[in-house]
């Protein structure tokens, strides 16, 4: 080789960089963007169909007293499936987490979809929950690996963009699909769609995000963390379980729930992220904050809206459409560059409009305040959320060594999902207490002020603490 000569290193730095300019649908990154978002995409299509139909399906099923566990049932397996997708993709890489996780997540859409009483449609919701679990992780372990730092706040705005389609059609078609088919036809229908994000997604992350980052990365997973992951998901679900079933007789199960799931909690979540150490632990626990509060209160817009306002199903759920867009816009506002140096100012306004939009929401229960409210109040809320969510997930990875990013990942989602469980217990219980349990789930069915005012305004408090919490998301040394 001449001295004229670019040495190996040199092109293989010219050729990253190339791929860096090339940004996310450049020739080097289109068909995993295309694939992953995708997945989001399906995914987004069933969270937004699910709120919809869910009223007519706990009515039907005769199940609303257990709303609220038809929604955390979800997230509590997701817990385990969230921590053994971190253990498989830093082991093995993500892959296997991924197509099993879809797999998973289309067998309990057809369990739920197929159901014939409640406690089997929860079963479901639960299937769903544990294949959502391992394919969220899976998604961020393939963003950390496959894109280079500067793109990944772009990769991450095109996950908040892929719930925009969804977000608008979604409510729209599962109301119109729930009233003149079925609700069942909003859960079956959707199993079809994830072969073409399989297909899409599978060949590209193989080849590159496939295996552990290093030889010694490979081995067995920790049984420590299995064995927390499962007592985390178990904890959760009788927590849950002793809020819904408000007898004296329910204190059993909600002990013995907290006995499993303060130490998982500890041994899962990074050191100090309950007393919002700075740096990542705050980042958890801001997620979780977040996330928490805000599908807290989105789970009971629907059913406030049917019951308290006399919506169809359909209009319910549209409310919520413009939310999809304005979430969007909040993770594209995040990831232009020129604002990298405001993140975490970004953050703590993100925070503020969540908890402005959730105290918004009960007002529409005053006969004077017109519907549309809402609708209004949960656009701002959503601009704000797509600020925090994806923000959180840009420092998470930029805090985390390329050998952590898994288990960080599986930390940031365990914290939003506990949060959804926990949180969704305490509204459940609440709302049940003060009557909400006797709602039938149509309209005219009662009029429970106080039940619904009882969810969100706890949670909008939730959402204000979250506000304090991103004044410590850098470390002290920066």
């Amino acid at each position: 080789m001449t001295a004229l000569e670019p040495s190996d290193a040199v092109v293989a730095d010219e050729h990253a960089a190339r791929a860096d300019e090339s940004g996310v649908l450049g020739r080097a990154y289109r068909a995993l963007s295309v694939g992953i978002v995708s997945v989001v995409l399906v995914i987004a299509f069933e969270a937004t169909a699910v709120g919809t139909a869910m009223p007519v399906a706990a009515r039907e099923l005769h199940g609303v007293p257990l709303y609220a566990f038809a929604f955390s049932g979800y997230f509590t397996t997701s817990l385990f499936g969230m921590v053994l997708a971190g253990q498989w993709s830093d082991r093995k890489g993500p892959l296997g987490a991924l197509a099993t996780g879809i797999g998973a997540f289309a067998a309990g859409l057809v369990v739920a979809g197929t159901a014939q009483s409640m406690w089997v449609f929860i079963a479901g919701r639960a299937v769903q929950g544990f294949g959502g679990g391992l394919v969220i992780v899976a998604l961020y372990v393939v963003v950390g690996r496959a894109y280079p730092e500067r793109l990944r706040p772009a990769i991450l705005a095109a996950f908040a963009a892929g719930w925009v389609v969804p977000s608008i059609v979604g409510p729209l078609a599962a109301g119109t699909v729930t009233e003149q088919l079925g609700w069942r036809w909003v859960f079956l229908g959707i199993p079809p769609l994830v072969g073409f994000p399989l297909a899409l997604a599978l060949p590209q992350i193989r080849r590159r995000a496939g295996g552990p980052v290093t030889e010694e990365g490979r081995g067995a997973f920790d049984r420590r963390r299995i064995r927390l992951a499962f007592g985390i998901s178990l904890g959760a679900g009788l927590l849950q379980y002793a809020a819904q079933d408000l007898r004296w007789v329910s204190v059993i199960p909600g002990l013995l729930g907290a006995a499993l799931l303060v130490p998982a909690v500890l041994g899962l979540l990074p050191r100090g992220t309950y007393r919002a150490a700075r740096g990542l632990p705050s980042v958890v626990l801001l997620r979780g904050a977040a996330a928490g509060a805000f599908v807290s209160a989105e789970s009971f817009v629907p059913l406030m809206l049917v019951t308290q306002r006399g919506l169809s199903p359909t209009l319910a759920g549209f409310s919520l459409a413009a939310g999809g867009v304005t979430w969007a816009v909040g993770s594209w506002v995040q990831a232009r560059p020129r604002l990298e140096p405001y993140r975490e100012r970004l953050m703590t306004l993100g925070m503020v409009l969540v908890g402005a939009a959730i105290a918004t929401a009960p007002t529409v229960l005053l006969p004077g305040v017109p519907v549309w409210t809402v609708a209004v109040a949960w656009a701002f809320g959503c601009f704000g959320m797509g600020l925090v969510i994806a923000s959180a997930s840009v420092l998470m990875l930029r805090l985390s060594a390329p050998e952590e990013a898994g288990a960080n990942s599986a930390a940031l989602q365990i914290s939003d999902a506990l949060s959804n469980v926990v949180l969704l217990a305490v509204t459940g219980a609440a709302f049940a207490s003060l009557g909400g349990g006797s709602l039938t789930g149509a309209a005219g069915s009662g009029s429970r002020p106080a039940a619904f005012a009882a969810v969100f305004l706890p949670m909008a408090g939730v959402a204000l603490a979250g506000a304090w919490v991103t004044r410590r998301l850098r470390d002290q040394a920066s």
